[in-house]
Order: C-alpha cells, then sequence, then structure tokens
C-alpha cells in the first residue's frame, strides 16, 4: 500500500516525463468541452466573428478529419526522428544524460501540444454537429482546430531545431553545468540563516534510539528537512539521517536514527519518511553532485577507444574545475536547529576530498596517456589552490602529486618532457611542484 502513497505517486508523476504533457491535455479538453457546450448568445461578437460562420459546420468534418490525420503523422515524424538523433547522442554521451534531453519541460511542452491538439480535433469529430443550435460557437471551434494546427507547425520547427542544438556537446556540457550550478545555489539559498549550521564533529547519539527504515528501494534525492526539524520538535526528538543525499536505499534498509525518549508512533515514522524526495533515477535538480557525476562519466567515455575524444573531456573537465570551486568556496550545513537552539535533524555531507577523489580519478585513469589530459588535470588543481584552505590544499596537493607522477611516467620522448617542463610552474598557484620532470 506505501507504494500508493498520494504524495509519491504525485512526485513521480511530477518528475516524469508526461507531467506537462497530461497537463496541456487537460486544457485541450477543457478547451473541447466548451466548444461542444449548449450554445451561448453570441450578440456580444464582433461582427467580424459572426461574418466567419459557417452555413453547416458538419461539413467540416473532412477538414478536421484531414488535421487529424495530418497531426498523428507529424507526431509520429517528429519522434521518430528525435529518437533516432538521441540513439546516436546516447553512443557519445551518457545515456542518463539522453533520458534528460528527452525529458524537458520545453520538449514535454511540444508534446503536450501536439496531443491537445489531436484531443481536441477528436472531440470536434466524434460529437456531431446539431442543426438546431446557432452555428457560430461550433464554427469558431473549427477554425479554432486549424491555428492549433499552424501553431504546431511552428511548434515543428522549433522542436526539430532545438533538439539538433541540443545534442550537440558544448551544448549538453553547457546546459548541464548550468542545472548543477543552478542546484547548487538553490541548496545555499535554502540554507541561508542561522539555524542551518555545520559542525565538523559527529553528532554523539544518546540511548535510548529508534530506526526508521525505508520503505521502498529508489535514491534518496532531497527531503524537506525544515518539516522534517518540525516533527522532532513536536516529540521532543532529534533524526540522525544515515545516507548521503543521492544514495541509493534498500526497502526496509535502516536510512535514519530517532533520539528520543519514547518510541515513536507508525503515523509519525510516515509523516518523516513523507519528507523524503526518493526516486527510480538520479536528478540534478534535486541534489547537484548529480549532475558534476555525469560531467564526469560524459568525460570518461569521450576518452574511451571508440570515441577518442579528448577535447570534449577536456571541456567536462573545464566545467567539473568550476563546480568544485563552488563547492570548495561554500560551506554546506549538516545540522538544522529549532527556534530554541535546539539540534533537530542531523545529516551527513560529502567531504570535498572524497567528492575530488570520486570525480577526478576516473579521468586521471582513462587519460593517463594522454599529455593533454594530464596538463588539463594538473591545472584544475592550480585554479583549485589558489581559493583552498589549509585543509583542502593537503587533499589538491597529494592529487597533484599524482598527475605529476603519471606525467613522469608517460613522458618518454625528451621532447615531450620538455614540453611538460615548461607548464609545470606556469601560472599562479599556491602548490609546491617541481621545476621538471626526474632526470632519466
Amino acid at each position: 500500500m506505501l507504494l500508493f502513497h498520494p504524495i509519491m505517486l504525485f512526485k513521480r508523476f511530477a518528475s516524469s516525463i508526461a507531467y506537462l504533457p497530461t497537463l496541456a491535455a487537460l486544457f485541450y479538453g477543457t478547451l473541447g468541452l466548451l466548444a461542444l457546450v449548449p450554445p451561448i448568445s453570441s450578440d456580444f461578437l464582433p461582427e467580424a466573428i459572426k461574418e466567419l460562420s459557417l452555413d453547416d459546420p458538419g461539413s467540416a468534418q473532412s477538414l478536421l478529419a484531414a488535421l487529424l490525420g495530418g497531426m498523428i503523422s507529424l507526431m509520429v515524424f517528429s519522434f521518430s526522428m528525435v529518437m533516432s538523433v538521441l540513439s546516436q547522442a546516447g553512443a557519445n554521451f551518457s545515456h542518463k544524460l539522453v533520458f534528460g534531453l528527452i525529458s524537458e519541460r520545453r520538449h514535454q511542452l511540444v508534446l503536450g501540444h501536439y496531443l491537445g491538439t489531436i484531443l481536441f480535433i477528436l472531440m470536434l469529430l466524434i460529437v456531431p454537429y446539431s442543426t438546431d443550435g446557432a452555428p457560430i460557437w461550433r464554427s469558431v471551434a473549427v477554425y479554432t482546430a486549424c491555428i492549433m494546427v499552424l501553431h504546431c507547425l511552428a511548434l515543428f520547427v522549433y522542436f526539430i531545431h532545438n533538439v539538433s542544438q541540443s545534442i550537440q556537446v558544448d551544448a549538453v556540457i553547457s546546459g548541464l553545468h548550468t542545472n548543477t550550478l543552478s542546484s547548487m545555489k538553490r541548496r545555499q539559498d535554502n540554507e541561508k540563516g542561522d539555524e542551518w549550521q555545520y559542525q565538523s564533529s559527529e553528532q554523539i547519539l544518546r540511548a535510548p534510539c529508534h530506526e526508521l527504515l525505508a520503505r521502498e528501494a529508489g535514491y534518496v534525492q532531497n527531503a524537506d528537512l525544515p518539516a522534517m526539524a518540525k516533527l522532532a520538535e513536536r516529540i521532543d526528538g532529534i533524526i540522525h539521517l544515515d545516507f548521503h543525499f543521492g544514495d541509493y536505499v534498500l526497502k526496509g534498509q535502516p536510512i535514519a536514527r530517532l533520539e528520543c525518549d519514547d518510541t515513536p508512533n507508525d503515523e509519525w515514522r510516515e509523516s518523516v519518511l513523507d519528507t523524503l524526495t526518493q526516486l527510480d533515477g538520479e536528478s540534478v535538480e534535486e541534489h547537484f553532485a548529480h549532475g558534476m557525476t555525469q560531467l564526469m562519466e560524459v568525460a570518461i567515455k569521450a576518452l574511451s577507444p571508440g570515441i577518442n575524444d579528448p577535447g570534449t573531456a577536456r571541456l567536462c573537465l573545464h566545467r567539473i574545475t568550476d563546480l568544485l570551486s563552488h563547492y570548495l568556496n561554500s560551506l554546506p550545513a549538516n545540522r538544522l536547529l529549532d527556534s530554541d537552539g535546539e539540534i533537530r535533524v542531523c545529516w551527513e555531507i560529502e567531504p570535498f576530498d572524497s567528492l575530488l577523489h570520486r570525480l577526478l580519478t576516473p579521468i586521471l585513469h582513462y587519460g593517463a596517456e594522454d599529455q593533454s589530459i594530464l596538463l588539463g588535470l594538473l591545472k584544475a588543481m592550480k585554479s583549485l589552490s589558489i581559493t583552498a584552505d589549509s585543509q583542502h590544499l593537503t587533499t589538491i596537493q597529494q592529487f597533484a602529486d599524482r598527475v605529476v607522477e603519471s606525467l613522469d611516467r608517460h613522458s618518454e620522448h625528451k621532447l615531450d618532457r620538455a614540453f611538460v617542463d615548461q607548464r609545470l610552474g606556469r601560472g599562479y598557484h599556491r602548490l609546491n611542484l617541481p621545476h621538471h620532470l626526474s632526470d632519466r
């Protein structure tokens, strides 16, 4: 029964590709019902509209049938071509990115207009015209159907242009970077206030503690932490989340512990679980780290022997460096307090050193024999070192040493080594780098 919880069903529906098409179809369906209601007096209509009235709107059935057939053909042709283009893009990008391209809001709106227009015309065809009523309203409905089809033709041109542009490398990487940065800044804006705090020390639990179990498997992307804090305050407890946002949890897995004297009832447990945003896949909007991971996946796929496109990998590396710089300069909260200053919710955040290792180590591994990739990684470390504090600078220095070791190992020709030596210390940075590679 939990699988059919109304809030969970709505969250899944709102994040699916059918959300906006359904809303658009309902809007067009409402217009179709208004066109079929008993005629209303048309005395207030302008004379220009009255002159457009058809003597027998029922004779327009053949026109509506032609429009319907054309719309179905247009929709089939549009999306068959789109799927063909996206299948080719899937060979160059991560498949998670390909699904994101087809499920974009603007693409959903185009699909919704297509389906809504078909539904509107179908309603006019199914319900026969009554000769007893005034023809003006049914005539306006027929003209509206023609305008809708013309609008869909314009959307067809926009849709094809937009899809062809959206699968270009620069557009994909730039769009993913923009969405990730927006998600990161949205999280920072939500955590403004004295009640949001960061504590480096681990919170010590006091007995008794009560476990909260996941009611279904999926990715826990986010949570309504203020609502969760109010629930904890209501029973004078502290909720400790035992996962990182974005983690995949199993059904029945302990995902949180409640520090409270009294055992919570089932209704309270369900209310806490309702504050979690749990999806079947990754969502950049809900958790920014997924966008950084997807950029890394695009980079290592570009470095695969079948594609062999280090230029795309470098573009991804530049965007990842920018996102890491923003993450480095922001201190995310991991505690939420109530109005009395008492801690109510504690959660784990991914440390910078873990994020740096998880994102850049695969690029270092797959691009270890590409000098341009290694120099790009070294440049990224130089850029990050400028604003890093002493603790993070140590992590960046260690990764930079790994890059220098890889450069030394794979630069065998003297021209390659001379080229690398010229770039080891170039630019402003705070790293301790050798002036040249080791002598051989």
